[in-house]
């Protein structure tokens, strides 16, 4: 039997948003799927709310039935389970709002961030091919009945382009295969983490792979506080959201260190976690009992610099981009115009 898929951070927010404005207004989880089912028009959605409303009038609890639709993350389950032990579902299912609305934030934002690249290279190899397969030939017949021949470089690129007339139905095919392959990989979990872990090394995009990763970091526990969990408890759950390498094993680290009886920001100080000013702020959030608060401001803080740091790389890719197309096309253009303005010359 194939494993169910997951929703995503778009529906989880939405559920667990009007899900706590339900159970804030002191309706009970079977009840409260009933009405949002009235106003769900998706028939995934209508039967979704069904089968969670049908559970809990069956008697199992909330984290429960979301747990037999197999439909919602394990982390999801567990501080919902403990928002119910505790008597603060409501917290914790706004908190989970707020939680995947940023994580689809950053996922639109570098969603766009890839696009507009992948298009600028599809339009570089299209205008590249077109002047290779179509202007050269027309250029070479000019050379041709001018009774000389085109410089070495375009000769060659005539060359190129012959050949990928020739081959162009076997080079599609292979092309098609390729960008299959990719789609394929970026939506496994495998492929995903190869292609997050070539980004997180590469120079241009590890700074703001490391931001995303601290502030996932901070929301993550932030939840788990604000939903009851403990603190090494806690580290465990949020070494599986922050899909970092690097992040992962300075969590370990941090477990490492409270292990040995330290209190939690010095344990991140040890693990370098954040910075030193974010650390200081936690060190001071401990103290004063307000720690979870503290965690949600510096998770928010990394939401914008990891935000200034996508629209940076943008600023860079944009016009490096542009410059390239302008001078493989120059340089193409070129390659044919100065030797016919030269011969054009000596016939004038």
């Amino acid at each position: 039997m194939s494993k169910k898929q997951l929703l995503s951070n778009e529906e989880i927010a939405s559920f667990c948003g009007q899900t706590a404005l339900i159970i804030k207004a002191g309706i009970g989880p079977a009840e409260g799927m009933e009405i949002l089912k009235q106003d769900t028009h998706d028939p995934k959605g209508q039967e979704l709310l069904s089968r969670i409303s049908d559970s809990c009038r069956r008697g199992s609890s909330f984290h429960e039935a979301l747990l037999e639709t197999g439909l919602f993350p394990d982390y999801v389950i567990k501080l919902i389970a403990l928002g119910e032990e505790s008597g603060n579902t409501d917290d914790v299912l706004t908190s989970l709002s707020e939680y995947y609305e940023r994580e689809q934030t950053i996922a639109d934002s570098i969603k766009s961030a890839v696009t507009y690249p992948f298009i600028m290279i599809a339009m570089m190899f299209l205008v590249i091919v077109v002047l290779i397969v179509k202007v050269l030939p027309i250029f070479a017949q000019v050379f041709e009945q001018l009774g000389t021949q085109m410089s070495p470089f375009a000769t060659s690129l005539l060359a190129a382009g012959n050949t990928l007339s020739r081959y162009s139905l076997i080079l599609t095919l292979v092309f098609l295969m390729i960008v299959t392959v990719f789609v394929f990989m970026y939506k496994s979990p495998a492929g995903r983490t190869r292609i997050q872990r070539f980004l997180t090394g590469f120079p241009l995009t590890s700074g703001f792979y490391e931001k995303v990763a601290a502030g996932r970091f901070a929301s993550g526990m932030y939840l788990a506080f604000t939903s009851g969990m403990d603190t090494y408890k806690g580290l465990d759950m949020v070494a599986d959201l922050v899909e970092n390498e690097e992040m992962s094993k300075k969590i370990e680290l941090c477990k490492e260190e409270i292990e040995k009886d330290a209190n939690l920001p010095e344990a991140l100080a040890s693990a370098q976690i954040f910075s030193s000013l974010y650390s200081r702020m936690i060190a001071v959030g401990f103290r004063s009992g307000s720690v979870d608060l503290v965690l949600k401001k510096i998770s928010e803080k990394y939401e914008e610099e990891s935000q200034k740091q996508l629209d940076h790389i943008i600023s860079i890719i944009e016009p490096t981009l542009v410059i390239l197309l302008s001078l493989v096309v120059g340089l193409i253009l070129m390659s044919v115009l100065l030797p016919l303005m030269g011969i054009m010359s000596s016939i004038g």
